[in-house]
Parts: structure tokens; sequence; C-alpha cells
């Protein structure tokens, strides 16, 4: 029994480190909690998901595999090479022989050398061209999206999946997956070349293999929490940068840099913390199986010397030192593939993290979706009609109620009312940027439900109260959707609008460059370019959402000629709480809580002496006092 101490002693050392080390990994469990938003998707559900990506390059993958069987190849035959330069060695040889196989090992070194850089090439293309359609399929389906369902995600989320997300997975695709089917074929065919050489030896090894499934087992049930906390940390803090930053002015403003530094600070180090965790995580793994390699290796060393020593044979096999220095190398070329595999479930635990959170975008279900018997509209006179339509943001909460109205083919109709009262939502649905609960919303006599929403649109434009102007020039921000667009059309459409008159002051002209969000222009010259924008794209319907409110006088006078001018277009839709900006109107709807308690001219409405006349006489009466 004297003779087993030391080995009794080894595996001693390891159960008391071991569970040193589980002990403080189960304290850490109860950090790595699940989040309210976790979606519980099995790998499996995971896997098959993400491989339907791959399906288009599997050529590719299969051209792979067949290359890396020459690595494979090397990791098997070359511990065999070295054990047997080892009996050459020990006993008398001649050089030749020897010059012979450490020749044959050069080469099958520099084969599988040249067939890993293959491998890491072709793998690195194809892991592009799949990053590339995950993206693209992330960003088109966020294109598809209602208004609703993008105000309810923060803009800072849905850039951390179409970025941050889909690098993560395309880590599986350019060395997980492939690199896990080697590792699992090197697995087998040393254990098989292990028989081979001296099965006695081998089952040294092989007792260490339940213990390493084990750990392998629990570490895998953990690491998943771990990373689902980093990639949630890591979507609040950029969501958090995505908002702030956008608004640093109004915090420089209010003096409240401290307030918001605190607040990032909170982020970061949530971030930070959660990084950690999955450290120690992954930190815990990886040392026990390293813990084993070595045990399993002195247990080698200590049996097989033996063995060699007192010549025993076991099944009819003896130890020499040939045999002892192969298990060596074997016993490094069958634990590497472990190690690598415990990096290899990090990497696939993060990326099956993003892929949950990337499916969930992907999951959702558009709320505004054509019907299958929609139609393309080639062209509209502009005739809307609402029947008794009905619409809530929030269920029971109605916006709009019972509303009715008509309005002929280029016709100008103004909607007025206190804030909340409707009349943005009208306009939104008229587009159809919502579906309404009730009633019917008719374009030319046609439900806008049975068109394609895409047809739809495509006849509208819209001018908002807070222009977006897109990085680039201002022909680019113009044109927008349409091609094929010559610049003396672009600047037909700059001069009906009065665009030109500072456009023609630029020292670029249309090629000025753009900053973001067209900062390095006014309000009122960004309006005036959605103007021209929409009067390039020749819209049958005119949508104006308090197109005038944030803009001086003097740009007020030029958009009030654009207006006159652009009424002979089509039918035009105007929101607008400057009374005297709609005087002209054809007809205009007075709205209040989702209902509608006047309609007619500016001056029908006024010998109602109603509510409008009312708001009108308050609006003129502040205009004479401030003009005094």
């Amino acid at each position: 029994m004297a003779e087993f101490t030391p080995v009794l002693v080894l595996f001693a050392i390891i159960a008391v480190l071991m569970t040193s080390f589980g002990t403080a990994y189960f304290l850490l469990r109860n950090k790595l909690k699940k989040t309210e938003h976790t979606r519980n998707v099995s790998d499996k559900v995971l896997i098959k998901r993400l491989l339907g990506y791959a399906k288009p390059y599997a050529g590719t993958f299969v051209l792979v595999l067949v290359i890396m069987l020459v690595s494979v190849a090397y990791d098997i035959l070359s511990p065999i090479l070295v054990g047997d330069m080892e009996e050459m060695i020990k006993e008398k040889f001649e050089l030749n022989d020897l010059l012979i196989k450490v020749g044959l090992y050069a080469g099958i070194l520099i084969v599988s050398m040249v067939s890993m850089y293959l491998q890491t090439m072709m793998l690195q293309k194809v892991g592009q061209k799949i990053l590339s359609d995950l993206r693209e399929d992330v960003f088109s389906h966020i294109e598809k999206l209602s208004h609703a369902q993008l105000n309810e995600i923060p803009v800072g989320k849905l850039v951390t999946r179409v970025t941050n997300d889909t690098n993560g997975i395309c880590n599986l695709f350019t060395n997980v997956l492939v690199t896990f089917v080697k590792n699992c074929m090197v697995l087998v065919g040393v254990f098989a070349a292990m028989l081979f050489e001296n099965i006695a030896m081998t089952l040294i090894v092989a007792c260490v293999i339940p213990i390493v499934f084990i750990f392998t087992a629990i570490f895998q049930s953990f690491s998943r929490n771990a990373h689902r906390n980093v990639t949630d940390c890591r979507t609040e803090l950029n969501t958090f940068l995505s908002e702030n930053l956008s608004g640093i002015k109004i915090t420089q403003i209010f003096n409240r840099e401290d307030k918001k530094m605190e607040e990032f600070l909170e982020r970061s180090t949530a971030l930070r913390k959660a990084k950690s965790q999955r450290m120690l995580v992954y930190g815990f793994f990886r040392p026990s199986v390293y813990l084993l390699h070595i045990g399993c290796v002195m247990c080698l060393f200590y049996f097989g010397s033996r063995g060699y020593l007192e010549n025993t044979e076991f099944l009819g096999q003896t130890i020499t030192s040939g045999t002892i220095v192969t298990f060596y190398l074997f016993s490094s070329k069958f634990f590497n593939p472990i190690q690598t595999l415990s990096e290899h479930f990090d990497v696939m635990q993060s990326a099956f993290a993003s892929a949950e959170k990337i499916f969930t975008i992907l999951d959702m279900v558009p709320q505004v979706v054509d019907e299958p018997d929609a139609i393309e509209l080639p062209e509209i006179k502009g005739e809307i009609e609402f029947k008794d339509v009905w619409f809530a943001y929030k269920p029971d909460e109605w916006v709009l109620q019972g509303v009715s109205f008509h309005i002929a083919p280029r016709q100008t109709v103004a909607f007025v009312g206190s804030t909340g009262s409707g009349k943005t939502t009208i306009l939104s649905l008229i587009c159809r940027n919502y579906d309404i609960q009730k009633g019917q919303i008719l374009i030319d006599g046609i439900d806008i439900k049975k068109i394609k929403i895409s047809s739809l649109r495509r006849h509208f434009g819209q001018m908002l109260q807070d222009v977006f102007i897109f990085s680039g020039d201002i022909r680019s921000n113009i044109l927008l959707r349409k091609e094929g667009v010559s610049d003396e059309e672009v600047m037909e459409a700059c001069r009906y609008v009065n665009a030109d008159s500072f456009i023609n002051r630029l020292e670029k002209g249309l090629d000025e460059p753009v900053r973001e969000r067209g900062n390095n222009f006014s309000a009122g010259q960004r309006q005036l370019l959605s103007f021209a924008r929409t009067i390039v794209h020749k819209p049958s319907v005119m949508i104006l959402d308090e197109a005038t409110a944030n803009i001086d006088t003097e740009t007020e006078l030029l958009i009030q000629d654009s207006l006159e001018r652009m009424k002979n277009i089509g039918t035009m839709l105007i929101v607008a709480h400057r009374l005297s900006t709609i005087q002209h109107a054809d007809n205009i709807i007075l709205l209040s809580h989702g209902k509608i308690i006047e309609q007619g001219n500016h001056q029908e409405l006024l010998h109602l002496k109603g509510k409008y006349y009312n708001l009108y006489t308050l609006q003129y009466s502040k205009q004479q006092l401030e003009g005094k």
C-alpha cells in the first residue's frame, strides 16, 4: 500500500483544490441570476437557427474539414514518431534512419501549418460573409417594425444588436464550430492511438475523463448566465451613451455633467462587475482541467516508470521508455483540446447569449404588415375619408373616438386643437404608421389596409416639425429615396420652395457637407430642405405637421410662399397651432379629446363664434400686444 502513497497524496491535493474552486464557484452562482427578459432558449435551437446562416456556405465548411484532417493526423502521428525516435536513440541506430524520421516529422509539421493557414483564411472569409448576412437581416427586420414597436425599444439597444451582438456570433463561425469538430476528432483519434500503443497507460488517462466531463457540464450550465449579464450590462451602457451623447447640449445647459457622470459610472461599473464574474466562472474551469492534466501526467510517469523498471506486462504489453515519451506527448495532445474546448465554451456561451438577443428582435412580428391580398397603387388622386375611426395607443385609452370626415382631391385641410386632441395621430394613421382598432380609412375609395404599405407611403410627402437631416451632403438629403434625378431637377425643386436662396450662397452648393442631424444648418434651412425633399418626389398628398413652429419670421414668410405654390401639387394636410397659417385652407377641422367639434373654412368657423372663434381671437389679441 505504501507504494501508492504518492498517488494518494496527489489525488488528495487535487480533491482539496477542486473543493475550494467548487465552493467559491457555488458561492458566486447566486450573483448570476437570470435577468427578467432572458429567454430560455436551448443551445440546440440556437445552433439550428445559426446554422441556417451557414448553410449557403456548406461547401466551404466541408472543404475546411477535409483540410483539417491533415492537422489532426499531425496531432496523432507526431507523438508516435517522437516515441520511435526515443527507442532508436536508446539503442544503436543508423543516423540515416533518425534523419528520415526527423524529416518525416518536419514534413508532417509543415503540411499541418499550411493546412491551418488555409483553414483560417477560408473560415475568416466565410465568417465575414455570414456576419454581413446576419447584420443585414437584423437591420432589415428593424426597418419593418411599426412605430409603436420602435418607440418601445431604445436606439442604443438596437445599435448593440446590429453591431456588438452580431460580432459575437461571427467568432462562432470563424473559430469555434469548426475547431470544436477538429478537437473532437483529435480526442477520439488520440484516445484510439493510446489504446493501440498501451492499454494499461490508457486506462490511467481514462480514469480522469469522467471528472473532466463533470466539470465541463457544470461550467456550461453556469457560463450562459454570466454571459447574459455581460450582454445586458453592455446594452444598458450603449443605450445610455446613445441617448446622452445625443442630448449632451441639454446636459451642459442645465449643468448636469456631474450627475450624468455618476449615472455613466454606475452602468460602467455594472459592466465591469459582470465581466469580472464571467472571468471568475471561466477561471474556475480551465485551472481545474489543467490540474487534472498535470495529475494525469504525474500518474503516467509514476506508473509508467515503475512498469518500465519492473518490466511488468499487462495483456501482453510492456512499457518502454518510448512508450512513456509517447504517452507524455499524447497526454498534452489529449488535454490541450479539452482546455481549448473551455475557451470554445466561453466564446460559444457568449455567442449564444448574443444570439438570444438578436433572435428576440428577429422574432418580433411587425404590428403593421401588408394584407395577403394587398395591391400596388400606381397613382392616387388624393381623396381621403375617415369612417367612424377609433384609435388608442394603449388599450381603452382612446385618442380618437368615432372620427369621420371627407377630403376631396387637391383640397387643403387643416387640423387644429389643443395638445393631445389627436391631430398628429390622424396624420400618422393616414400613412398607416399605426393600425386603427375600429372604423375605416379610405384612399380614393380603397381601404388603406388593402394597399401595400410601400405603395401607400410612396404617394405621401411628410414635412414634420422636427426635421431629420442625415449626414452626407445636401443632394443626398433631398433625393433620399429617389434615383435618376438630375441636379437641375433638384435645384428646380429647391427654387420652388425658396431653398435655393441659401444653397446658392454655399461654397459647394448641393455638394455642401451635412453634419450629423444637419447641425451646421439653421432650423429654417433644415425645414426648407425637407420641403425640397418632398417636392422632388412629387407626392400626391402632402402632410405638414407643425412645419412652421420652430422658425423665424423671415423664414416663415418664405415657407408661407412655398406652401401657396405647393397647394397646386396635390392634397395638402396641415397641423398648425398658428391659425394665421391656415386661414386659406379649404376646410379646417377642430378636434378636442379625440372628437371633431367644429368643421368648415375660416370664415364659416368665425361666424359660428365657437371654440375656433375663441382660439383665433385669443391668438389675434396676443399678436396685437406683441406688435405694440
